[in-house]
């Protein structure tokens, strides 16, 4: 070793005293300053002894060394570890192979070690790498050339370092603020990087759990007695998870912050795809998928770095452990909790039957109730406009307005109609938040009303609004029955109970479109009024008792099966989209935007309806209250101006509201996965 030395020191000298002597060549044979001439770059630098007017300036970068002369000492077999002065043993040893077909193979040793000015170098030796710096001026030096592959690769390398740089491994060491956590060459061997797609690259790839476990010791070992570990070390499945792809490779956090945990959980999404969709679709992925760690993540239930098979009996997800991983987040999870689906696939009919059925039977509901109505619309539109260009139909006269109303509401109902229709809005912006988490609107009404916690307590609490409303008007109902129950028409026009000549009306409605006959006349309640009336009730029975079994968890698990919640997450979602998208299309055509209405209808707001248009409308009514002579008993003034201004501005925000809602529903269906 101490021959060695002696003839690396010697050669340090000859090197240098050959360097001085043709500077000074160079020198006197120009009449100028000498200059020092870097190899790696060829650019001349003046020596700052003779700069202009004599200022002093920085000191030359010292000339590059042939890396043949440090692979004297580094790459020999027999002495590949020195001793330090703490008595540490080092390795020294680079196999000059390995550097040669690395990503590095071209570059000068002191290109990176810039400490080291002449051999042999002090001893230790210092670190002064500058990883960051040499990349940037490497990629400053291409951000000119016209073909953008030559700094393809150097573009990702310096988004890389700038994540590092915001990363948990920059920050100063708790124990010793001259250092940070980790430094680039603490996880990557600079010696061997390996070039994209090379075998170098899936070797490091499988090292990565010892690279991570030099600081993080208790993850390593319970890592590596894991279904992903197991994988790695004993089969060498280069595919299987690593810690960088869990934790990413450069922009590391702490796992305890928000931002990282729904990192991990996205990660996990990129080996189980499948996992991930069906947990996007729960309440706990809706939730996460927003941008909130509050709710069950991946790691929660399977939990991190011990992670096993389902069928494990030490996986927190086994059958005898399932319950216990429940309680941390649901204290009083009992055993009906087993046979909730976390993963319940509703296209997946051999796995999930229950689930596949049961959105079969709704995609069925939705889409015949929706087809129907749509056609029924469209072919009203066109026969009224037909009409109206003929000079049939009911025309308002505008210069003329009608001064006798009919009472058509109540005051009552007036107000439980604006109310029903406030909280169905807030019910369908609250709730399609979370249905559409994927959607940027979502982000940012969640974002608007205070987070998931609130947006939770707004939609109950607009909740419990609509489903009281619904419960009063019940009362009332059957208290009006009671009270009439001795001559109380069940059928018929002034019954809002279905019957058979609905089903006459609606045939001739159908001949009217077709142009086969002319408009039927209605009485009290058309069919589609029925229709609008009754749709409520199987709504709010089917989304009322869905949304209460999914508010309370714990109390329905102590009744019913876990797979209820999976079959109430499924309908309460489906009629609410169905309910949604009716009331803003056919609902308001119906109301407002069919041509002798248009734009809008404001008999709700008002309770009262020209004389004229309830002739148009409910003829067989009228004429039937002129029979009775019953007709003037329900005559009113024309609403005051203040009434019929508040009701046009209640009505323009609501229709506005609502179309507004319909537009983020279509786009959510549109864009969801």
């Amino acid at each position: 070793m101490a021959a060695r030395n002696a003839r690396g020191l010697f050669a340090g000298l000859a090197a240098a005293a050959l360097i001085m002597i043709a500077g000074a060549a160079a020198a006197a044979a120009a009449g100028a300053a000498p200059t020092t001439t870097v190899p790696t770059t060829g650019t001349p630098v003046s020596d700052p002894r003779t700069t202009g007017a004599g200022e002093a300036t920085a000191s030359p970068p010292p000339p590059s060394i042939a890396n043949h002369r440090c692979l004297r000492c580094h790459a020999d077999p027999l002495e590949k570890e020195v001793i330090q002065p703490d008595g540490r043993r080092k390795n020294i040893y680079m196999d000059p192979e390995v550097f040669k077909h690395s990503v590095h193979g071209k570059v000068a040793c002191n290109g990176c070690h810039s400490d080291v000015t002449k051999l042999p170098h002090k001893k230790p030796l210092a670190r002064s790498i500058g990883c960051i710096e040499c990349h940037q001026q490497q990629r400053d030096k291409l951000k000119d050339d016209p073909d953008p592959k030559k700094r393809e690769r150097l573009d990702i390398v310096v988004q890389q370092t700038d994540n590092y740089l915001h990363s948990a491994h920059a920050r100063p060491n708790p124990k010793d603020q001259s250092r940070v956590n980790a430094a680039c060459h603490d996880c990557h061997d600079a010696h061997n990087i390996g070039k994209p797609g090379e075998l170098a690259r899936a070797e490091h790839r499988l090292k990565n759990p010892e690279v991570c476990g030099r600081c993080h010791d208790k993850q390593k070992t319970d890592y590596l007695g894991s279904v992903h570990g197991k994988a790695v070390v004993e089969k060498k499945d280069e595919k299987s998870a690593v810690c960088s792809d869990c934790h990413t490779t450069h922009n590391i956090v702490s796992p305890k912050t928000d931002p990282m945990q729904m990192a991990i959980t996205r990660n996990c999404g990129d080996c189980h795809k499948n996992a991930r969709k069906t947990y996007m679709a729960s309440y706990h992925g809706q939730v996460n998928q927003l941008g909130y760690a509050n709710t069950a993540k991946c790691f929660d239930c399977h939990s991190g770095h011990k992670m096993q098979k389902v069928d494990d009996p030490t996986s927190t997800v086994h059958t005898n452990n399932r319950v216990e991983s429940c309680k941390n987040c649901h204290k009083n999870a009992t055993a009906s909790f087993l046979a909730f689906q976390p993963h319940g696939d509703p296209d997946n009919r051999e796995k999930y039957p229950g689930l596949y059925w049961a959105k079969r039977f709704m995609q069925v509901l939705i889409f015949g109730v929706m087809i129907f109505f749509w056609v029924h619309v469209l072919l009203w539109l066109y026969r009224e406009a037909m009409d109206r260009i003929r000079g049939k139909g009911f025309r308002e006269n505008l210069d003329q307005p009608d001064i006798v109303y009919f009472r058509r509401f109540s005051p009552v109902w007036r107000w439980i109609h604006a109310l029903f229709a406030i909280s169905t809005m807030v019910l369908i912006l609250t709730g399609t938040s979370l249905l559409f988490s994927h959607t940027d609107w979502a982000k940012a009404v969640v974002v608007f009303l205070g987070g998931p916690k609130m947006e939770g307590i707004v939609h109950r609490t607009a909740a419990v609004i609509w489903l009281s409303i619904f419960l009063f008007h019940l009362g009332v109902v059957t208290r009006n029955i009671w009270r009439a129950r001795k001559t109380f028409a069940w059928f018929g026009g002034t019954s809002l109970v279905p019957g058979l000549n609905d089903l006459k009306d609606l045939k001739n409605m159908f001949k009217w479109f077709l142009g086969r006959a002319e408009r039927p006349e209605f009485c009290h309640w058309t069919y589609w009024q029925k229709f609008d009336y009754w749709a409520p009730f199987w709504g709010a029975t089917i989304i009322g008792t869905s949304g209460a079994i999914l508010f309370m968890p714990e109390k329905t698990a102590a009744i019913l099966p876990g797979w209820v919640f999976n079959i109430a997450t499924l309908v309460h979602a489906e009629e609410a989209l169905l309910a949604a998208v009716f009331l803003n299309t056919v609902h308001f055509f119906n109301v407002h935007f069919r041509p002798e209405r248009f734009p809008m209808s404001t008999t709700i707001f008002t309770g009262a309806i020209p004389i004229e248009e309830f002739k148009h409308d409910h003829r067989l009514e009228y004429e039937r209250l002129v029979a009775l002579g019953e007709l003037e008993k329900h005559l009113v003034r024309r609403p005051s101006r203040r009434v019929d201004l508040a009701s046009s501005f209640l009505a323009s925000v609501l229709i506005i509201a609502g179309l507004t809602l319909l537009t983020l529903v279509l786009y959510g269906l549109a864009t969801a996965n």
